[in-house]
C-alpha cells in the first residue's frame, strides 16, 4: 500500500452529471455525478483502498476530496478521470491560455486515502475554494 500514486488527470462531460445537472448543482446527486474520480482497478490495487473510499487528489493549483470508483472506460492504469465542476476545477490549471476554458487534460496529480475527510457539496467546495 502507497502513501499516494501519481496519476495523470482528464476531465470531460458525463451523461450523469448532465442529468444530474438538470435536478439542481447544489442537490446531493449532483456530488455523486461530479464528486468522484474514476481510476484504474490497477491503480486501486497500487494505492491499497477499496472502491468508493474517499480519497484526496492534490495537484500543484490545488487539492480537493472526491470518492474513488472503478473507471467506466479502460483499461488504463496511471490515467484518472474527474467530471468537469467544482471538483476537477479544484486541481486543473486555472490558466486558460486565452481561450476562455482552462485545459481540462494532462494534470499530473498524486491520490491519497482521505478516509475521515468528506466529499463537499458543491456549495460548500465552492464557498471553501473562495475563502481560500
Amino acid at each position: 500500500m502507497a502513501d499516494s500514486i501519481s496519476l495523470n488527470l482528464i476531465s470531460g462531460r458525463t451523461i450523469q452529471q448532465g442529468v444530474a445537472m438538470e435536478g439542481g448543482k447544489e442537490k446531493p446527486a449532483y456530488t455523486d455525478a461530479c464528486g468522484i474520480i474514476e481510476i484504474d482497478p490497477a491503480d486501486f490495487k497500487r494505492l491499497g483502498v477499496y472502491r468508493n473510499t474517499n480519497v484526496r487528489v492534490t495537484s500543484d493549483h490545488g487539492t480537493v476530496v472526491v470518492k474513488a470508483i472503478e473507471a467506466t472506460q479502460g483499461p488504463h492504469p496511471g490515467l484518472a478521470y474527474i467530471p468537469m465542476g467544482p471538483w476537477a476545477n479544484a486541481v486543473v490549471n486555472p490558466n486558460t491560455y486565452g481561450m476562455g476554458m482552462p485545459t481540462f487534460k494532462g494534470t499530473p496529480i498524486q491520490v491519497s486515502i482521505a478516509t475521515n475527510e468528506p466529499v463537499l457539496s458543491s456549495v460548500k467546495l465552492v464557498q471553501k475554494l473562495v475563502k481560500e
